[in-house]
């Protein structure tokens, strides 16, 4: 009953050249006093609460823009942070290391703040944007977190959208994962179905659990380990006792972050519930071991 799918720094410079050594008239041979003071140069920072056309991984102010939230988009800016103490010394946060999982989880947590919600429980996924290297070794220090909506939870590449995800997740939002009827090919999984809960059906999103801190190949290696932290989600959200009967009243499909996702930090692994042998005509939210029986 186990299925695991793993899915610019600017610079200007100005020369001015002098030739003769006469003053001309009118002139108090002070060439400085008259001048007005040169602002300094400032560097770029994206801007938050802001919606993107498109999706990069790293951002250069030449290309860089934004457009009306009310209009089709493909990301929205929820935050921008700062790299500061030991991440903003050296070379560029890259994928593994420490700085940037530390700022994976800065932008995860302001997301939950924007949302009102966990994103991992909904069509949506979050990345981070970083300045270019040139910028990096320029002085910029920011790094950016983009949430976008996506087709479904097979498919999360980001899709483009109207409105802002200010709020999105407060009250029935129909971003929210609920159920589906899981499509098979042999003993694979090909993708999972959404329908009403209302609906006959074979899966239920019951919620999220965090992976301890370990490698992409650690956690490839260990799809039990996943299987039982998901079967003890799915015993609190049925009211069913977690014990040796649980297997016989559910099993559980679980969706990992992609690679990318967990060697930036997220170690969000998302929970389904799983009737292999009967159909669901109903949620299983807190049914207790009535309503989901051993069989």
């Amino acid at each position: 009953m186990r299925r695991w799918l793993a899915a610019l720094g600017l610079a200007s410079t100005a020369a001015m050249m002098l030739s003769g050594c006469v003053r001309p008239g009118g002139t108090d041979g002070d060439l400085t006093d008259d001048w007005q003071t040169m602002r300094a140069p400032t560097m770029f920072v994206p801007a938050t609460d802001a919606c993107l056309p498109r999706i990069t991984s790293v951002v250069q102010a030449s290309t860089y823009e934004t457009v009306d939230c009310a209009r089709s988009h493909l990301a929205e800016t929820v935050h921008v942070g700062t790299f500061t103490d030991a991440a903003a010394e050296g070379n560029r946060p890259e994928p593994g290391s420490a700085a940037l999982r530390t700022a994976r989880a800065e932008c995860d947590q302001r997301a939950r703040l924007v949302l009102g919600g966990d994103w991992h429980t909904a069509r949506l996924t979050l990345n981070i944007a970083l300045p270019s290297v040139p910028a990096w070794n320029s002085g910029a220090r920011w790094f950016r977190c983009d949430l976008s909506e996506t087709d479904s939870i097979d498919n999360t590449r980001p899709v483009n959208r109207t409105g802002s995800l200010r709020g999105a997740l407060i009250g029935d939002s129909p971003l929210v994962h609920r159920c589906f009827d899981p499509k098979l090919i042999g003993d694979s999984l090909n993708y999972m179905a959404p329908v009403l809960c209302t609906e006959p059906h074979g899966a239920e999103f019951v919620g999220v659990y965090v992976e301890r801190d370990m490698s992409w190949e650690q956690f490839s290696a260990s799809a039990g380990q996943a299987h039982k932290r998901c079967m003890e989600l799915i015993a609190a959200f049925a009211d069913v006792p977690n014990n040796a009967d649980l297997p016989y009243r559910a099993g559980s499909i679980f969706y990992p972050p992609s690679q990318r996702e967990w060697e930036e930090g997220d170690r969000g692994v998302r929970c389904i519930l799983w009737s292999d042998d009967r159909k669901l005509t109903g949620s299983m939210r807190g049914v207790g071991p009535k309503g989901l029986p051993v069989t």
